[in-house]
């Protein structure tokens, strides 16, 4: 890119060769590094197809439930899985799994101000959401005598100050050699209607990241695909870092993925009602896929089975088991998944360096979703967890999906661990716990873990914290 004002006119983007005229030194440096960064080529057709192109999105059409492997209702169903998580166990001794956390999210919509992941969320310790991640990497390495190691995905928004909170905080007990960072890419968002890169200040895009689909090329460009590769690894098991809950590297996920010789799994959860917000998994011919809540059509978001269920009930949760095989084929070619149009409200500067901030949505970003590598693989399949045993994501401030409803799922569910252990947990008039309830991954894993650990005669009376 020689001809850089000729490739940015070419490309309609003639205004930052103007915007770089008016720069001189560190500042103008910047701005053409962060300009020659970005594949003008390509730029150009995202706009002509996603920003100029206005055609309504077509009715996703031959869509029919999923092939699922369902919780277990009978004997038959429990000797399944209890198959599938010896064969799980085996891979994680054997050093094939790899743990990787999406985590390039801010908690401005908690009201935080910082790496999501940084987030306190737990009722009487104040852990955050990193370290109880940690926590549950540390017992399942603990468990199986294995490395697992934990790659954990970035923006360059909070790649700073995730690694600040990751060394002040000791990497929560990990040796550091054992846990990667690395940030996901990022492109730039472009004024709805023109096409024309924004700009945040006068020597800076506005760039945002490239969404958890951009898992692929990053880890590609980190050579953290070839690291996985020589350590052995052949699957990566991928979670959000907004989901306490999540059962890390869960062996039973890990022997099905690999019984039914698939390349890309997901874990999903029955949907409370036809609107909710989650993203459904369905099959199309012969592939998986999934269809984003948005596009799903009132008519088959409200179909009826016979005995009155949902038929388009699997709602996604974000977690995966991925063959490295996989995602080393769709980042082959380096065009990696397809990109999605999404229309935000993005602050920008204009030509006289002033701040503007639009009360409407004036900008186009651009995300990848890792759900479009399901029909990119040689076999997908879907497995069902019980919701309140695995999903209670952090999301917003308050209301649904917020971190009141989290810390009361994990309430439920650890007093349900308890009272199988024969422990009595105090209860409200309305059978929630009435007291706070948290235990450490390292301490139990899980309930049958944490039968044999309880101390004798525990009884409780306020809040409970076991820890390790």
């Amino acid at each position: 890119m020689d001809d850089l004002d000729g490739h940015l006119d070419a490309a309609g983007q003639a205004h930052l060769v103007e915007a770089l005229r008016r720069l001189d030194g560190e500042a103008r440096a910047r701005l053409e590094a962060e300009i020659r960064a970005i594949d003008l080529d390509r730029l150009r057709e995202l706009i002509r197809t996603l920003v100029h192109g206005d055609e309504p999105a077509a009715e996703p059409a031959g869509l029919e439930p999923p092939d699922v492997v369902g919780l277990a209702r009978s004997d038959a169903d429990r000797a399944r899985d209890r198959r599938a998580r010896e064969a799980g166990e085996g891979l994680l001794r054997a050093g094939r799994v790899a743990a990787v956390l999406v985590a390039g999210g801010q908690g401005t919509r908690l009201g935080f101000d910082g790496p999501k992941g940084a987030f306190p969320f737990a009722p009487v310790t104040g852990r955050t959401l990193y370290a109880h991640h940690a926590a549950k990497i540390a017992a399942v390495r603990a468990r199986y005598g294995c490395e697992l190691p934990w790659y954990v995905m970035t923006s360059p928004q909070n790649d700073a100050a995730t690694r600040s909170f990751f060394a002040r905080h000791d990497w929560f007990g990990l040796p550091e050699r054992s846990v990667r960072l690395f940030v996901q890419g990022t492109l730039p968002a472009v004024e709805l209607g023109t096409g024309r890169i924004l700009m945040e200040a006068p020597d800076r895009l506005a760039l945002s990241p490239d969404g958890h689909g951009g898992l692929f090329p990053a880890l590609r460009r980190a050579g953290l695909l070839d690291e996985m590769r020589g350590l052995g690894v052949t699957t990566m098991f991928t979670f959000q870092v907004d989901n306490p809950l999540v059962r890390v590297a869960r062996p039973e996920l890990l022997g099905h993925h690999t019984a039914a010789g698939a390349e890309m799994s997901n874990v999903v959860v029955r949907k409370r009602h036809p609107q909710e917000r989650m993203g459904v998994v369905a099959r199309r011919g012969a592939d998986t896929v999934l269809v984003e809540y948005s596009d799903l059509p009132d008519r088959l978001a409200n179909l009826r089975d016979p005995d009155g269920g949902l038929t388009f009930w699997a709602g996604s949760i974000a977690v995966h088991c991925i063959d490295l095989a996989l995602a080393e084929r769709v980042t082959a070619d380096g065009a990696g998944l397809p990109l999605h149009r999404a229309v935000k409200t993005v602050p920008y500067v204009d030509e006289a360096g002033r701040t503007v901030r639009p009360d409407a949505p004036n900008a186009v970003k651009f995300e990848s979703f890792i759900f479009d590598a399901l029909p990119r693989a040689a076999r997908a399949m879907s497995v069902e967890a019980a919701r309140e045993d695995e999903f209670s994501p952090i999301k917003n401030a308050s209301g649904d999906d917020s971190p009141a409803t989290a810390r009361a799922d994990l309430n439920r569910m650890y007093a349900r661990w308890l009272e199988a252990a024969g422990v009595a947990v105090p209860r409200s008039p309305t059978g929630d716990p009435d007291v706070d309830l948290e235990i450490d991954p390292r301490y139990a894993l899980d309930p049958e873990e944490l039968a044999v650990k309880i101390p004798a005669g525990l009884t409780i009376r306020g809040d409970v914290v076991l820890d390790a």
